[in-house]
């Protein structure tokens, strides 16, 4: 998200969509994005423009990102845009016998056989994280997530937008989780994007920290608290400073300055743009209200420490919508009753609400409302798993249940048990 000029909290937004590249009938992960953008471009790049959708590529070979090419004012046009786009790769994936598959991860790659590198423009820089991480593992390479950009105009709207971020990471993977099966099995963790991603730059902890980013509400507390450290530790490893941007940073919401904006990286991408655009549109909701001290003034906000917001997080990656929130301070700041609650009813709480005071627009509401009565898509995937026999002896309703996510994607349609 690229903006020419400082703009004011949530005038603007900036949403990116990561997509697997798969066979078409085995649905194992295909390594040919750049085949994908030469015969979009006829050549190879990249990164090409397709009027409000830029296509481009990834760590892997087998990820294509589909990301606004300007900052939309609104976010209600984008559903229909992604989905647009989408039909176009897939229709271009067809001669090639591939499609896209959604979801936070691949269900069975093997990322130490199936790994490729993105081989062309920007390489040096995955070569870096290659060579000092080894990104041949799922943290690094199996992994699709939604970007969620807001700009902010000053260092008084950035302390006030990073406050209200920090709140809401906890409780992102309640709404977002969409990666049960690792390693062709179902796990007993929701979001199995997050808990490889929490730890897959664990050779140097500064990188990712707790993914909750630290309290600084200001550029230079950010800049000496975080920036600092992250360079300093990477700095024997990259010699040459390849790394030393603020890219490097991975936490769940990372500053970026050169661009004045907030980058939101804890949501796993679901099964069609509509519920993706439909959970970032609930997700700004809820900030709005929080910058606007409608339960607890900026101070109170700015209070909560890393531990107990990442206690909560890791929770929430394991248990997602129920995992129990019993942190009574942390309820206050979202005006939520009661002494405890599970995070999928704190949600329906703060949706509902949103809806009543007309700061969420109901066109949101029918993908919410399957989220919120059918849970997250990874509850969605496990159940449906599970009725349908999935067992390491028997695992064909694997592959059936991943093929009707990739219809759902193809078609615009939420995924239901």
């Amino acid at each position: 998200m690229s903006l020419a000029s400082p703009r004011s909290m949530f005038s603007a937004f900036g949403v990116e969509l990561e997509y697997m590249i798969v066979d078409e009938r085995s649905l194992a992960v295909r390594p040919i994005a750049d085949e994908l953008l030469v015969d979009a471009a006829g050549t190879i790049t990249g990164e090409i423009e397709r009027g409000p959708v830029t296509w481009s590529n990834e760590l892997v070979a087998h990820v294509v990102e589909l990301k606004v090419t300007q900052p939309a004012q609104s976010l209600v046009g984008l559903p229909a845009a992604f989905q647009n786009d989408v039909a176009e790769i897939n229709r271009m994936l067809a001669p090639h016998n591939a499609r896209l598959m959604p979801g936070g991860m691949h269900p069975w790659m093997d990322p130490a056989r199936d790994t490729q590198l993105w081989t062309h423009e920007y390489n040096e820089v995955y070569e870096a994280f290659d060579r000092i991480f080894g990104c041949q593992g799922h943290g690094w390479s199996n992994l699709q997530s939604v970007h969620l950009n807001l700009p902010f105009a000053d260092d008084d709207e950035f302390g006030r937008l990073h406050a209200a971020v920090r709140l809401v990471l906890p409780i992102l993977p309640a709404l977002c989780a969409s990666s049960p099966v690792i390693d062709g099995r179902l796990s007993d963790v929701l979001d199995n994007r997050l808990e490889v991603y929490r730890i897959n730059s664990r050779k140097i902890p500064s990188i990712a920290g707790r993914v909750i980013p630290e309290p600084a509400f200001t550029r230079a507390a950010y800049e000496r608290q975080i920036f600092a450290r992250l360079y300093a530790d990477i700095a024997p490893y990259d010699p040459e400073g390849i790394l030393q941007h603020e890219w490097l940073n991975a936490r769940g919401a990372i500053a970026r300055f050169d661009r004045n904006t907030i980058e939101i990286r804890a949501m796993d991408v679901q099964e069609c743009p509509q519920a993706d655009v439909a959970i970032c549109a609930a997700v700004v909701a809820v900030l709005r209200a929080l910058v606007t001290q409608r339960d607890v003034p900026q101070s109170v906000q700015q209070a909560f420490a890393v531990e107990p917001l990442a206690d909560i997080f890791e929770r929430t990656i394991r248990d997602a919508d129920e995992a129990l929130i019993g942190d009574r301070a942390y309820l206050d700041a979202f005006g939520s009753p009661g002494d405890a609650c599970t995070a999928g009813s704190l949600w329906r709480h703060l949706i509902a609400r949103a809806l009543h005071d007309g700061a969420l627009d109901p066109c949101w509401k029918p993908a919410l409302d399957v989220i919120n009565t059918e849970g997250p898509l990874a509850r969605r995937l496990a159940n449906s798993l599970k009725a349908a026999g999935f067992t390491s002896a028997d695992p064909r309703p694997l592959y059936d249940v991943y093929a009707k996510l990739c219809e759902c994607l193809d078609q615009g349609m939420m995924f239901r048990q």
